[in-house]
């Protein structure tokens, strides 16, 4: 056992103290901490502090363009897509700001059988194009662990004929409620990729507000240490997240990081595998999110996307289809490096031939509601290339490892290949002719940058696989990967 519930790691006075100490840091203490992030080094909370007190213009642009150049060094010039995947709306819960609270008479329960979950799931895999999913459930006892792990198992079993071989989902991440060890070693044995849980608001006040007591939410620090029983049960790929219009956000940031430091001390240096900063949306009879004060602003947004990624240089972020096409294209071009597309968050909506939101089965109001193949275009237009890789977590690359190789700037490198091979398999077997003419000029200019950068950045051993896997794709085989 790693830790102590007593132990409480966020201290609500003292983030406070620390953001009021920093006031008015000058422009040679910003820039230090600037290079230090640079180094892809993680900040600790009082450089952090620094960093949200910024109020010169010109040293947010500085940060930007740091933020721009850590996410380019780490993670090089991709984007990795997914899409979510509601299985149950079912909840005990009540907290204020969900769709899915229980006394929100006005949404349609359902919960997806095993077999409507394969069908969503070929929808996914087989006429979208996805490999990753992200899962979720409300929690209820309808969807208790065993139901989450057969969920998982009835994915990856979903095999989609294609005209060149076939498609399948590969990863499955999980967004669900906080579990016990011996249920996350459940969830781990039917193949869990990263478990994902927000702790929603690190502020104790607040958390305790919108999540009334008798609920099984009302329970911060069970919430705050789900990460911690993870680790135990043998899960190294964890995502934490603040949904961000509760509290003030900057409080949240703070908290974010005082986590981050917390899995790094307590678990060999493996921190968070992505962090996301969620914004309140509409719901349907959820009035609290139009009466909450602490609404973040778009500038506020990006600044705070600006910071995260200033201060845990290494992690992956996720920007969702919950924000407008606008926000989602900036916040792409600042650091963020997954996002969704195809998204539908209705129970059941995969399968139905109808594009409009319901806000009675859903959890809020998508923003952004691009299909897989206009976002693929959109960024290919910009030079970036999309990635469906899914071969680190494959070949072992996950935790401690994963840590190690986006510190030292090295996962980049094979990141850079097998994205180029997915790339190449998604164009070939999903994408309209638009997207793929202009797609082309997007694989080109990644193969001229590996060829020049070898063998000084490319071993020459990695470059001829590429170059062979990258033939035998466009002949018809499927899943090649280093």
């Amino acid at each position: 056992m790693h830790y102590k519930q007593s132990e409480d790691f966020i201290d609500d006075k003292k983030i406070w103290i620390q953001l009021k100490k920093h006031q008015n840091p000058s422009d040679t203490e910003v820039r230090r901490i600037i290079q230090k992030s640079l180094r892809i080094q993680t900040l600790q909370p009082k450089e952090v502090a620094v960093l949200l007190n910024v109020q010169d213009e010109k040293l947010w642009q500085e940060m930007k363009s740091a933020a721009r150049e850590i996410k380019r060094k780490v993670y090089d010039n991709r984007i990795v897509t997914f899409a979510p995947l509601y299985c149950s709306n079912y909840c005990l819960n009540n907290c204020f700001y969900c769709g899915f609270r229980r006394e929100n008479k006005k949404e349609a329960r359902r919960q997806l059988t095993i077999d409507e979950v394969k069908k969503e799931t070929e929808i996914l895999a087989g006429k979208i194009g996805h490999k990753r999913l992200i899962v979720v459930y409300g929690e209820s006892p309808q969807s208790n662990v065993d139901y989450i792990a057969e969920t998982i198992k009835a994915i990856y079993q979903v095999k989609v004929k294609k005209e060149k071989g076939f498609n399948r989902i590969r990863r499955v991440n999980v967004n669900a409620a906080p579990m016990s060890v011996e249920d996350l070693k459940k969830i781990k044995e039917a193949g869990i990729g990263t478990y994902q849980v927000f702790q929603e608001t690190y502020h104790h006040e607040t958390y305790a507000k919108v999540h009334p007591q008798g609920t099984r939410k009302h329970n911060y620090q069970w919430r705050l240490y789900c990460m911690h029983r993870a680790f135990e049960a043998g899960i190294d790929d964890v995502a934490i997240g603040a949904l961000f219009g509760l509290y003030d956000w900057r409080f949240e940031v703070m908290g974010l990081q005082y986590h981050t430091l917390e899995l790094e001390k307590k678990f060999n240096g493996i921190g968070p595998h992505t962090i996301s900063f969620p914004r309140l949306q509409p719901a349907q009879n959820t009035p609290f999110i139009q009466e909450t004060k602490y609404k973040v602003s778009d500038e506020d947004f990006l600044k705070l996307i600006t910071v995260i990624r200033l201060a845990v240089p290494y992690t992956g972020m996720i920007v969702t289809a919950r924000e407008s096409k606008e926000i989602r294209d900036k916040a792409l071009k600042l650091g963020c490096t997954q996002t969704d597309a195809s998204t539908k968050i209705g129970i059941g909506a995969y399968s139905e031939n109808d594009n409009k939101q319901k806000p009675e089965i859903q959890q809020f109001i998508l923003g952004d509601t691009r299909s897989l193949d206009e976002l693929v275009r959109d960024l290919a237009k910009k030079g970036i290339i999309t990635s469906f890789c899914t071969a680190g977590y494959r070949c072992g690359r996950t935790g401690g490892k994963i840590m190690d190789l986006l510190r030292r700037g090295k996962e980049a490198v094979f990141c850079k290949i097998n994205a180029i091979l997915t790339y190449r398999e998604w164009l070939d077997d999903f994408a309209s002719e638009e997207t793929k003419k202009i797609a082309e000029g997007v694989i080109k200019q990644e193969i001229e940058e590996i060829k020049r950068k070898t063998p000084k950045v490319y071993p020459p051993k990695l470059v001829a696989l590429l170059d062979d896997y990258y033939k035998k794709i466009r002949k018809g085989e499927r899943d090649l990967y280093v």
